[in-house]
């Protein structure tokens, strides 16, 4: 790391669109705000032109380009026809206004103004840590009751950390470990040990881990708002305790409605911590209040690889579902194709679906192939069946016992169950725009309290984070993530499914005496090339069963093993008439006489 009174050397920028080589050095002064100033010399070049969206995007340096060329501080250049320069040495107020000013756009200094040997800017300079730059968010909306952001962040050009009691002489760039003794010691009897432990992450991350050039943002008044890290942190005596650790900021005029945000984004900025890394949504954040054409002309204005996409354009890829084809109606046999595209839009708006039924009317089928087919492929498809054992950590993160493949020893640890897993592959970068289902199959079959715990919140509020019980992490369920549910309502009638899981899921019925269920059978056989006979009796074998939950589904009768010599009426003594003895159990029915095949014969005939 750089000491501050070093001289530093020279460092070049090379202009958008093959253009010539700036050159410029930091200083050791200061603006007002703690920001290090940036000196560029007369005749270094500037570009003619800006992207569109500079003088929104980047307001304060927009007008003082306009102004500097207003003044003839930037003129016309000899050296390069056609370009801008330099009529005498200027000094910004930091190394990106600079950077900004010369490209016309809204670049980060830190990365793009380069030493000889290609290092960038940032390795140079104090507080500053090899890695990416990242964004941040910084809560300063209620700090004691008080808005910050409004009183002294934005007007200011600042970011603050209140650590009311953490002692003088704290060093930029301090470890976690001595940190945590600092933490110990001097919050000992004002914080509990969940608090100081949330202490130190944040302290860290403000004091250590954010660095000069990356990103910060912060919510107020219903907007977010974005601006970039100019300089090193400083720690100072507020008088209130507010704002003992501080920050130069660069802040962007004008906020984004929090509503409008993409959703991804809102569950990011929904973790309740003071700092928060926001890495996983940061092509989200590059991207905002800029539309598709602004951000490629951008990245024009940047040496890259062309093959490369652009990283906050392949974040705003939209979510879809395909629409169902009659292709796919006549390989399920479903009655209309408008059925499917009604179950694709209910999945589409809420997210969470039932499917529900007697026994038999291929709930788990439909669900698999539909699933399959809007999701693209079985890779993006997970299957996991309830039953009055299952619980929360069988299904989403628990301790599990497991065996260390080198001394054998067998430990607790924990251990990702089917919905943890198929959240984390649907949240990858690239990932985010496939839809990725996880079919419950027999939902109603398990303590669904017990099973989904806090995961119950975000079935209804896609847009929040919630802390895990088990690992502590800040988990939001991925918007490309869909679930299918089945229930069998021989087993428990839907009108016992408590109200919070059907406000969450919409339910569709499946049911023999309705379509797609009631003519299955019989446009099975046709496609076959069998008789129909087996669709009538089944037909009349339900319109003798009053409960509707009892009603008997159409796959008993389509197998090939039905199909064999004796096979109905194997099947008919085995599968059937079994389930119709327990419906009537106590009742004193005559099953066979009733429901037998020679009875429902008779009555065809």
């Amino acid at each position: 790391m750089a000491d501050d009174g070093q001289q530093y050397p020279e460092f070049y920028l090379r202009l958008p669109n093959g253009g010539p080589v700036a050159h410029g050095r930091p200083t050791t002064e200061r603006g007002d705000n703690g920001s290090r100033s940036f000196v560029v010399d007369a005749g270094q070049p500037v570009r003619p032109d800006v992207v569109p969206s500079f003088a929104t995007r980047a307001v304060a340096a927009h007008r003082q380009r306009e102004e500097l060329i207003r003044q003839g501080r930037i003129g016309p250049s000899e050296k390069w026809p056609g370009w801008l320069e330099t009529t005498e040495a200027i000094t910004f107020g930091s190394p990106s206004r600079a950077a900004a000013v010369l490209t016309g756009r809204n670049p980060n200094g830190w990365v793009d103004w380069k030493a000889e040997d290609g290092r960038p800017l940032a390795d140079f300079m104090p507080g500053t840590w090899a890695g990416p730059n990242r964004p941040w968010l910084v809560r300063g909306s209620n700090v004691s009751g008080l808005d910050l952001v409004q009183r002294l962040w934005l007007p200011r050009g600042r970011v603050t950390l209140a650590a009311s009691r953490l002692r003088q002489g704290v060093e930029q760039g301090i470890s976690k470990d001595q940190l945590r003794a600092l933490v110990q010691e001097d919050y000992e009897s004002t914080a509990t040990y969940s608090q100081k432990q949330q202490l130190v992450e944040e302290f860290h991350a403000f004091l250590s881990r954010m660095k000069p050039g990356d990103t910060v943002c912060t919510i107020s008044g219903g907007r977010l708002y974005v601006g970039e890290i100019t300089g090193e942190v400083e720690q100072t005596e507020s008088e209130d305790r507010r704002s003992n650790l501080r920050r130069p900021v660069e802040w962007q005029p004008d906020g984004y409605p929090y509503d409008e945000l993409p959703e991804e984004l809102q569950q990011r900025l929904s973790i309740q911590h003071d700092v928060v890394d926001l890495s996983s949504v940061q092509a989200l954040v590059e991207g905002l209040g800029l539309s598709d054409q602004e951000l490629a002309e951008e990245a024009e204005a940047i040496e890259r690889d062309p093959s490369i996409e652009i990283a906050a354009l392949t974040a705003r890829r939209e979510l879809e579902l395909p629409e169902p084809t009659d292709e796919l109606a006549a390989e399920l046999l479903v009655h209309d194709v408008g059925w499917l595209r009604e179950v694709r839009d209910l999945l589409w708006d809420d997210r969470q679906l039932v499917l529900y039924g007697p026994p038999g009317t291929g709930k788990t089928y439909l669900a698999l192939k539909l699933a399959e087919f809007l999701g693209g492929g079985p890779e993006q498809v997970k299957l996991v069946q309830f039953h009055p054992s299952y619980s929360y950590e069988d299904f989403f993160e628990g301790f599990r016992p497991q065996e260390d493949p080198e001394t054998r020893e067998v430990a607790f640890r924990l251990t990702a169950g089917p919905l943890r897993e198929l959240a984390d592959l649907a949240s990858r970068e690239g990932n985010r725009h496939i839809p990725h289902f996880l079919i419950i199959d027999e939902i109603n079959r398990a303590n669904l309290a017990k099973v989904f715990g806090e995961l119950y919140f975000l079935l209804e509020y896609r847009n929040k984070s919630v802390r895990l019980t088990y690992s502590g992490d800040d988990f939001a369920l991925p918007p490309n993530l869909f679930v299918i549910g089945t229930m069998n309502t021989a087993d428990r009638s839907i009108a016992l499914v408590d109200a919070a899981m059907r406000r969450r899921f919409a339910f569709v019925e499946l049911s023999p005496r309705t379509e797609p269920t009631s003519g299955l059978l019989r446009r099975w056989l046709v496609r076959e090339g069998r008789d129909t006979e087996p669709a009538d009796l089944l037909d009349a074998l339900n319109s003798r069963i009053d409960d509707p939950d009892f009603r008997i589904g159409p796959s008993y009768l389509m197998k090939k093993g039905v199909y064999r010599e004796g096979g109905l009426e194997r099947t008919w003594r085995t599968k059937i008439l079994p389930l119709l003895e327990e419906h009537h159990y106590g009742e004193g029915v005559d099953i066979e006489k009733r429901y037998g095949l020679a009875a429902l014969r008779e009555s065809l005939a």
